[in-house]
């Protein structure tokens, strides 16, 4: 082969100087490939046009085994597309148990009880000394006794003690409302 000529891949015509030849030569069969992994036309379709432009935008440096980079390529899309699903169906879901706020506007009124519980709170928290406020919140994170004990340079029957302390302190300051029981 010639310096001055472009790569060939192996069993095919097509370079990867030369995208519309690539897309002619591989397009219909990464589709379809696609597609048997998706079992979703559009997105096959989608996935098939991300690969060749990833392709023109970032080509591979060894070109021997282009037609492997793009398969491997829409692999690596699908996988990711499928990941965001699955993150995006865990925040419905979520929203739909009512753990994350409605899409839907929000409600002033529980917006305003909410705003006003938020700083009853934060000021039951500051009324604390700071080694109250850091193991109460420590705990709240899931941080065991003796990974807050470490924190603070204590021992775990201390912490014991300090959390019992700064959770009365907080039940005294924060009264529940009748609706809240």
């Amino acid at each position: 082969m010639s310096g001055s000529e472009a790569p060939r891949i192996v069993g095919d015509d097509a370079s990867p100087r030369d995208p519309a030849g690539l897309y002619r030569a591989h397009a219909e069969r990464l589709a379809r490939y696609v597609h048997r992994l998706t079992g979703d036309t559009a997105a096959a379709e989608d996935v098939t046009q991300e690969v060749f432009t990833r392709l023109l935008e970032r080509p591979p440096r060894h070109t021997a085994h282009l037609k492997a980079w793009l398969f491997t390529t829409a692999t690596n899309l699908v996988r990711d597309r499928a990941r965001r699903r699955a993150r995006a169906d865990e925040v419905a879901a979520r929203e739909g148990a009512g753990l994350l706020s409605p899409r839907a506007a929000p409600d002033p009124l529980r917006q305003a009880e909410q705003a006003s519980v938020r700083h009853r709170l934060q000021e039951a928290l500051a009324a604390l000394n700071e080694r109250e406020r850091v193991a109460v919140l420590m705990r709240e994170e899931g941080f065991a006794h003796r990974e807050i004990a470490e924190a603070l340079g204590t021992t775990t029957g201390t912490i014991g003690t300090l959390l019992a302390r700064a959770l009365a302190n907080l039940a005294q300051r924060l009264p529940l409302d009748r609706e809240d029981r």
